[in-house]
This record gives structure tokens, C-alpha cells and sequence, in this order.
């Protein structure tokens, strides 16, 4: 008799719960489910469409030093205009490595992975730049006459001295994110542009956040390599640019991979790969119960789920493993074996950070480059502290074609908030009003030239490091007692990962599973200071 068929429950249809589904249908015979509760594919990587424009929640630079990832995506939406093939493609083609109970017409539609012209990447440059004191700066910082005719003499002078004395005295121990900007920028720089920014961000003092959100957002970022890259560029010239960049620091890369039509293109073609391979997605599943079987050994299993149906009937769904993308206060408080009370209480305690996506149609900007040409940027962080606005997505300069009419300007006005403030409980044409009042009071553009607007709201967007977040690693260890159960994602370990981190995270947790790996330390290690820079090749 044949082995009955395994299955894997993947909670979420985000970057990460969709690369495990992928990867358990390319590398086994495992049958995954995903269960998502909204009407979107790709969780905060999703594409917004709103009268003929997209837009892109936060924005998403398919950027990696892995790899593995970099090749991932390239497998499947290729570089536009070029002919080369990655070595994972190449693999893929060689080996003809597609799961067995995948239809025959399978394998052509996976090793030949673009449908049509459009399911390609672009290769993007990236800029942005600080608006400060009515004007745009370089970020992170150039050292050109622009950058010293705004900042001023005295302010520069201030800036490299509070830099050279940080670094004669570093802090130590490094506890605060307020400690590890100054330790790597000094104080004036830290004071000018990082502390207003990041607590309009957060909502409370620096020194209130761990500094494990530096590690993992900013890792190699300073002054210093601020310099050096900026000199580096000047010695090679503007064409030596890699699209790999491996020397480069994440926030330092001249260009990155972009979707044609915005993130959601390529993980709306990532889920119609896995149902075409005999996977099921199913939209708007909302997981409520997870339930437990304990074995006599004391060995602690998840065996199955309940979850709400669109038309609101209560669905069991059976497994054999369960990866987990959804918030981790809710996971232990779907999990039918209540928590230890300390462990519940530093669960309840996790705190999120929520985001609003103004989306402005306009005639134009009132910024602009040197030249009067519209500005290049990919974002502008708004570093006025008059205005709540945090930062300013440009659409039409992420892809062209996420705008219908080439001839006006497609932003996105982002501005992070809580549920319960005010902010968030605004009516959608009461919160249109107040950010075009908002950026034209600061000179980005003319409140009578605005031609649409639209609203997205996204609740608990940013896991964040205060609150109980000091004790999670009580949380890491009570979870390894369910052996079959693996939290992935951002949201799924708290843990603020960008979209490559969140796909390594799933791609460890699958090869766990294949090769029987116990632990799941190297699912936690990913994306920590360390180890992630020692990744980069794979």
C-alpha cells in the first residue's frame, strides 16, 4: 500500500507561509494548506489596486544577500530583458524536480515560469532622501556641497565631533536602540535624523526600544560606512553597479528587483503555482483554535484546527505540521492547552505598532530635482516635526506601470499609530483631509491639484521591540514543546524581519521538517546581527 500523503497547515498567505507552501511542493510529495483570513495574497507584501493605480503597502525592495533568495525570486519572475538563468532555474530544469501528484502539464508551467511578458522583474535604482527644514538631504547621508550648504557649517563641525567622541566612547552594555544609533552616528546626527523619525514611528522614546531593532534593521549602518560607500562610489563610477551587491550594507544598494506590477504580482503568481502543483489556498479562513494532543511520553503535538469559513461555518482542518505566520499573543491564545500564566502574560504583553497608507493622486510635486524634473525618490522620510507624516512613497518611481497615467504623481502619505488613537478611528474623508493639509503646510504639493485618494489600514504591521519583548525568549522556549508546530514570518516570531528574512525563516522551517531537524534554534538564528551577516552565500 502507498504511504498515506503528509500534510502541512500554514497559517497566513504572506511572503513567508506562501515560500513554505512552494517549497514543500517542489522539494516533497507534503500536500500544504494555507489558511488566509483576509482577501489578499501576500500579506503586507500584497498589491493594492485602486481605480487603474497600485500601490505597494510600506514598499518592498526585493533586495538579499542571500542567495537562496536572491535565486528564489528570480526562478520565478526573471530579470526583464535578459536571457541569463539562474543557477536555481537551471537546477530546476536539469533535475525536473516537481512534486509527484502535480498533474504532467505541471512540470512545463513550473520550469518555464512566466505566463506572459509582464510576470517579469525590473531592475530599479533605488533613492531616498530626508525632507528637512523644507528641503531634500541624501539618505543615508552624501557628503556633497548640497548636504553642506543645508546642514551649515557649525551643525557639520557638531556632527563630526559627536561622531568621533562616540566612537572613543562607546556604550556599553549596547541595551537601548538610543545607544545604538549614537554608538554608530554620534549624538548631533542621532538628535537631527534618527530620534524624531524613529518615535514618530514607534510612538515612545528611543531609549524605551531594544536595541535588537538596530541589529535587525540597520545591522551594519554608520557614519563610517556612510563614508566609505559614498568614496566608493565616487572611485567607480556610476555603471559598476552589481545587482547582487554583496559588499554593500542593505540601506546602502544603488538599485534592486522590483515587480512589474508592484510585490503582490509576484505572490499572486507564487499561489498559482502552488494550487497548479495540488496545494490549496483558501482566502478568508480565520484560524480561532489550535488543538493538542499530549503522548504519554509528554511529547506535545498540535493535531488539528478550527477555523472560520467566509460564510462563517467552524472548519476542522487536520495536519501534520502547522507553520505559523499569525501574531504569536494570538497563536497562544488559540492554542487549546491554556499557557503557563507567565508565559501568557508576557504574550498579552507584546506590543504592535499599526499603519495608514494615504494614497494621493496629484497633477505634481512641488519638490523636485535640481533640474525642475520630478524627484526620483523611491521614499522620502519626512523629517519635519510639525507634521505626523512619517514618510512619502512615490509610486510611479518603484515601477511606472503602477500608474495609469504617466502624466500625474501616485504617493503614498504613511503614518504609523495605534488602534485606539485618534489617528487610526478617523473617518476615511476626514483622514484624506487631514494629510493633504498635512503635506501641503510643509510644501510637498497644492491640496486643489489632488485628483483621487484612497485609505489602507493595516493592523499590527510592526512587531515591536518594548513592551514584554525583553522576556520573548520565554515565549521561544515554551513553543518548542510543540515538536510539529514552527512560527515563521514577522509576525509569526515578533521578530521585525524584512520579506527576505521572512522567506529564509520558512525555507530553514521546511528543511527541517524534510531532513528531520528537532531544533528549531536556526529558524531563530535568521535575521540576527551575527548570524546574518555570516549568510550571506546562502
Amino acid at each position: 500500500m502507498s504511504k498515506p500523503t503528509r500534510t502541512a497547515v500554514i497559517i497566513g498567505a504572506g511572503p513567508a507561509g506562501l515560500t513554505a507552501a512552494l517549497e514543500f511542493c517542489r522539494h516533497s510529495s507534503i500536500h500544504p494548506i494555507v489558511l488566509e483570513a483576509s482577501d489578499r495574497i501576500g500579506g503586507i507584501s500584497c498589491t493594492i489596486r485602486h481605480n487603474g493605480n497600485c500601490i505597494d503597502i510600506g514598499g518592498h525592495r526585493f533586495f538579499s544577500k542571500s542567495d537562496r533568495v536572491m535565486d528564489w525570486w528570480m526562478s520565478i519572475m526573471p530579470i526583464e530583458g535578459r536571457e541569463e538563468k539562474t543557477d536555481l532555474l537551471i537546477q530546476y530544469q536539469n533535475q525536473q524536480r516537481i512534486v509527484t501528484k502535480a498533474p504532467s502539464s505541471a512540470s512545463s508551467h513550473l520550469l518555464n515560469p512566466i505566463p506572459n511578458a509582464d510576470c517579469v522583474m525590473l531592475v530599479r535604482p533605488r533613492k531616498s532622501r530626508i525632507y528637512f527644514m523644507r528641503s531634500l538631504l541624501d539618505y543615508p547621508l552624501s557628503f556633497s556641497r548640497a548636504t553642506f550648504r543645508l546642514l551649515g557649517g557649525r551643525r557639520t563641525v557638531l556632527i563630526l565631533i559627536s561622531y568621533l567622541r562616540s566612537q572613543l566612547r562607546q556604550r556599553r552594555p549596547e541595551k537601548s536602540l538610543e545607544d545604538f544609533f549614537i554608538n554608530r552616528f554620534g549624538q548631533e546626527l542621532y538628535r537631527s535624523f534618527f530620534k524624531s523619525y524613529t518615535e514618530k514611528v514607534w510612538g515612545v522614546s528611543c531609549d524605551k526600544i531594544s536595541a535588537a531593532w538596530g541589529a535587525q534593521r540597520i545591522k551594519g549602518l554608520s557614519l563610517r560606512t556612510a563614508l566609505l560607500h559614498f568614496f566608493n562610489r565616487l572611485l567607480a563610477g556610476k555603471n559598476s553597479t552589481d545587482i547582487r551587491q554583496k559588499s554593500s550594507e542593505t540601506s546602502l544598494i544603488e538599485e534592486f528587483l522590483y515587480p512589474k506590477y508592484g510585490p503582490g504580482q509576484l505572490w499572486e503568481h507564487v499561489s498559482k503555482l502552488i494550487c497548479h502543483c495540488g496545494g490549496e489556498i483558501r482566502m478568508g479562513w480565520k484560524v480561532t483554535k489550535l488543538h493538542v494532543d499530549i503522548d504519554s511520553d509528554g511529547t506535545a503535538r498540535i493535531v488539528s484546527l478550527g477555523a472560520l469559513t467566509p460564510d462563517g461555518a467552524l472548519e476542522t482542518v487536520h495536519g501534520d505540521y502547522f507553520l505559523s505566520t499569525m501574531p504569536v499573543c494570538e497563536l497562544i491564545r488559540a492554542i487549546d492547552v491554556p499557557a503557563p500564566p507567565d508565559v501568557k502574560a508576557i504574550s498579552d504583553g507584546l506590543v504592535y505598532r499599526d499603519f495608514i497608507t494615504v494614497g494621493l493622486l496629484v497633477d505634481r510635486l512641488l519638490i523636485t530635482e535640481n533640474d525642475g524634473s520630478a524627484v526620483k525618490d523611491n521614499w522620502i522620510y519626512i523629517q519635519e516635526p510639525d507634521v505626523m507624516v512619517g514618510r512619502i512613497q512615490i509610486f510611479n518611481n518603484w515601477s511606472p506601470h503602477l500608474v495609469a497615467d504617466p502624466t500625474k504623481m501616485w504617493i503614498g502619505l504613511e503614518y504609523f499609530c495605534y488602534e485606539a488613537d485618534p489617528l487610526w478611528k478617523k473617518s476615511d474623508t476626514d483622514l484624506i483631509r487631514f494629510a493633504i493639509d498635512e503635506v501641503a503646510s510643509i510644501g510637498i504639493l497644492k491640496s486643489d491639484e489632488v485628483r483621487d485618494s484612497c485609505v489602507l489600514r493595516v493592523p499590527k504591521a510592526y512587531p515591536a521591540y518594548f513592551g514584554t519583548y525583553d522576556r520573548f525568549d520565554e515565549i521561544v522556549r515554551y513553543m518548542e514543546r510543540y515538536e510539529n508546530l514552527f512560527l515563521i514570518g514577522r509576525n509569526g516570531m515578533h521578530k521585525y524581519n524584512n520579506q527576505d528574512h521572512s522567506m529564509l525563516t520558512a525555507m530553514v522551517a521546511v528543511e527541517n521538517i524534510l531532513t528531520g531537524v528537532k531544533s528549531k534554534q536556526n529558524i531563530w538564528e535568521i535575521n540576527t546581527e551575527q548570524d546574518f551577516n555570516q549568510r550571506k552565500k546562502v
